[in-house]
């Protein structure tokens, strides 16, 4: 029975050793073993067992893209001028074994490499150039960093200029300046409106003044249109005056010409007209002589009925 429970002992010790040397690693993650001190091997996702007592994770590492902000450095410009400029840096560990073993403190020499980076690139460039050179900092930097992280297993992906502080004595000449040239642009921008509405105006006045001429020029054209009718009217009046005169001098010569007038009737019809002759402002008058031979025989045919 001892002997029993020893063995059923023993057997629960070499479970109990088992199943605490069970490993699961989660996903996005990786372990580095190491076994009597030495690296063994680097278990990436699944189902793990070390061996007891001899092997151990010596670091659990993760593959996700990391993202570090590192506090503002002091970097001084080619013309001198101090400033503060933090950085943010978003790299990714690619193999586990060389950022266990490739570097101490891996963050801290990050840090330390992005800050003297950082001075070096911005020594060559003067305040306006660094102010808005952000983009040309941000490559440089990547690239140099990139290629000194490479021994460490760790890929620097981007690098990102959060901040660019200058001192404050320039920070003043720089917001008098934007002010200036807000007014600046504030005045162009006004005289551009005035300049832009008298052109506005002189064109309202010029389309104003074509309008006019052209009412003038239509008013015009309608009154000689007008006129011109008014005139062929008159003319058609005038003409169909004429034409009724015409016909009544005609319809009377035919009508003279039907009653068959004889002499008598003629001569009746001269005393008419020269009776109306008389009667008029002429200071002169010429009696035809047949009238003067009738004036004769009314004289004599007096005399006879007077005696």
């Amino acid at each position: 029975m001892a002997e029993f429970i020893g063995f059923i002992f023993i057997i629960a010790i070499v479970i109990a050793l088992v199943v605490t040397n069970i490993r699961v690693v989660p996903q996005a993650q990786a372990y580095v073993v190491e076994r009597l001190g030495a690296y063994q091997t680097t278990w990436s996702v699944g189902l793990h067992i070390k061996v007891p007592l001899i092997d151990k994770i010596a670091k659990k590492v993760s593959l996700k893209e990391q993202v570090v902000d590192f506090p503002p450095q002091p970097v001084i410009t080619k013309d001198n001028v101090t400033m503060q400029i933090d950085t943010v840096i978003f790299f990714q560990i690619t193999d586990p074994k060389f950022f266990t073993y490739g570097v101490d403190r891996p963050m801290s020499a990050i840090e330390n490499l992005s800050a003297t980076t950082l001075r070096n690139i911005i020594g060559d460039l003067e305040l306006d150039e660094t102010l808005t050179s952000r983009e040309i900092i941000n490559t440089r930097m990547r690239i140099v960093l990139d290629e000194a992280t490479d021994p460490w297993g760790i890929k620097i992906n981007r690098v990102e200029v959060k901040n660019i502080i200058p001192p404050k004595e320039i920070q003043n000449a720089m917001e008098k300046q934007m002010k200036a040239e807000r007014e600046k642009r504030e005045s162009i921008l006004i005289a551009e409106g005035q300049k832009n509405a008298a052109i506005l105006v002189s064109q309202g006045k010029k389309e104003s003044a074509i309008l006019e001429a052209e009412a003038e020029k239509q008013a015009a054209i309608l009154r000689a249109e007008a006129k011109k009718e008014a005139s062929i009217r008159e003319a058609e009046g005038e003409a169909e005056a004429i034409l009724s005169i015409q016909k009544a001098t005609a319809e009377g010569l035919r009508m003279i010409k039907d009653v068959e007038l004889n002499k008598e009737v003629l001569t009746l019809k001269s005393f008419e007209a020269f009776e109306k002759a008389a009667n008029g402002q002429a200071t002169k008058i010429i009696v035809p002589s047949e009238i003067q031979g009738l004036a004769g025989l009314a004289t004599a045919l007096t005399e006879i009925s007077n005696k």
